[in-house]
């Protein structure tokens, strides 16, 4: 579950965490409010309005109705109220949205760090993710922080540095000063990483992450070490520890059929291709996309059904498939293990029956438990269904409707 940049400052915070501090705005009135708090806790008049979507690149971004940058710099509450304005509602497009964008339903009014000139202060690139390869949290770091941290992975990779942290002794104080020493921190600043990255990585555990990102770490003039900014990704399977931070999910953010997929317990991902699948178990679902793509198809979702499809589910899975206008065909391909194939055989059909005006061609391949009767069932149910028992027998009928 992704969070927004305030959200998981918000969560810092709590773990003794560093950050620049703002204020969510929904409306001007509340950016015109924030900008006297901040101005009145900062002493300066600058302040910062940040949109506030789940993407990278807000900075380079633009809002498609007014032009202006998804992050604007300002110095007086005129300014910091037009900025609101612009941004609010409009539809930030970056490069991590596509061409689509994203609407901006809120705006972070902070403080800004930059005012006093770039001479003293510095900013760093770190993050925190799983290293699946070795088993263990990587803390991935660079002294080349900012906009441009791509580019610098791209072009320079021998720039980023990487300390990976065993899980049964967590982070090592030594592993906290090697990271501030290879950033060529000194004094206050160095003390000051060091603490900020032994409480950012205590926040990485205690909150369960999969992923967190600090770009930019900075280091103001008076050496300390704050998150400019945060992207913070939580494991969906470890919401259950914690239903404060479920209740952190904002769906307006996501694809809304995904949305509604979730709503039936469907695991499901939207595609671009012209077959829809529907599957149970995810190495299966896995397999089936990899047929279609073979049979001259392109996958359009990924959609698991689970171990225990019926009827309600087959149905649910129907209706959603069928809002993508680019789905030329559907492959429903089950494996009969804990689900009897003849029970998901009937669901299809009373599906088929239910939304009826199915204009496309369904294949429908069960195998497992009661095989023989879910074909038969198909097979004589009247419908526009296809049955099929091998993958082989599958394959090529997809290979026909996609033709």
């Amino acid at each position: 579950m992704n969070l927004h940049e305030y959200q998981a400052k918000e969560l810092l915070k709590k773990y003794n965490v560093p950050v620049q501090e703002g204020v969510a705005c929904a409306t001007v009135a509340d950016a015109k409010a924030a900008y006297e708090k901040i101005k009145s806790s900062s002493g300066s008049p600058f302040a910062v309005v940040k949109a506030q979507i789940h993407a990278g690149g807000r900075g380079k971004g633009t809002v498609k109705e007014t032009g202006i940058n998804g992050v604007k710099v300002g110095k007086t509450e005129a300014d910091i109220t037009g900025f609101a304005e612009k941004i609010l509602g409009g539809t930030l497009v970056t490069l991590q949205t596509g061409p689509a964008g994203k609407i901006v339903n809120k705006v972070l009014v902070a403080q800004d760090m930059y005012y006093d000139g770039p001479s003293e202060r510095q900013e760093f690139y770190l993050s925190i993710l799983l290293d699946r390869s070795k088993g263990q949290n990587v803390i991935m770091y660079s002294t080349e922080g900012g906009m441009n941290i791509e580019e610098v992975a791209h072009n320079t990779p021998e720039k980023i540095f990487k300390e990976w942290v065993h899980p049964g002794g967590g982070l090592q104080g030594f592993q906290a000063r090697k990271i501030a020493f290879n950033l060529g921190l000194s004094g206050d600043a160095f003390k000051n990483a060091v603490k900020f990255v032994t409480n950012l990585y205590n926040a990485y555990v205690g909150l369960d992450c999969s992923m967190l990102e600090i770009n930019p770490l900075f280091k103001a003039a008076d050496d300390k070490i704050l998150a400019v900014d945060c992207k913070m990704n939580l494991d969906d399977n470890a919401l259950t520890r914690h239903p404060d931070l479920a209740a952190l999910r904002d769906v307006t953010e996501e694809d809304p059929t995904e949305v509604e997929a979730g709503e039936y317990n469907l695991n499901f991902v939207k595609l671009d291709g012209n077959v829809g699948c529907m599957v149970n178990g995810a190495g299966l679902a896995m397999a089936t996309m990899d047929m279609i793509k073979l049979s001259g198809g392109e996958p359009a979702n990924f959609l698991d059904v689970g171990g225990t499809a019926n009827a309600q589910t087959v149905e649910a899975g129907f209706k959603i498939i069928l809002k993508d206008p680019a789905v030329k065909a559907i492959l429903i391909n089950i494996f009969g293990g804990i689900v009897r194939c003849d029970r998901v055989a009937q669901g299809v059909i009373d599906a088929y029956k239910n939304l009826g005006n199915i204009n496309i061609p369904i294949i429908v391949r069960l195998q497992g438990t009661n095989a023989t009767e879910a074909k038969k069932l198909i097979d004589e149910s009247g419908l526009k269904v296809q049955s099929a028992i091998l993958l082989s027998e599958a394959a090529d009928l997809v290979k026909k409707a996609v033709a």
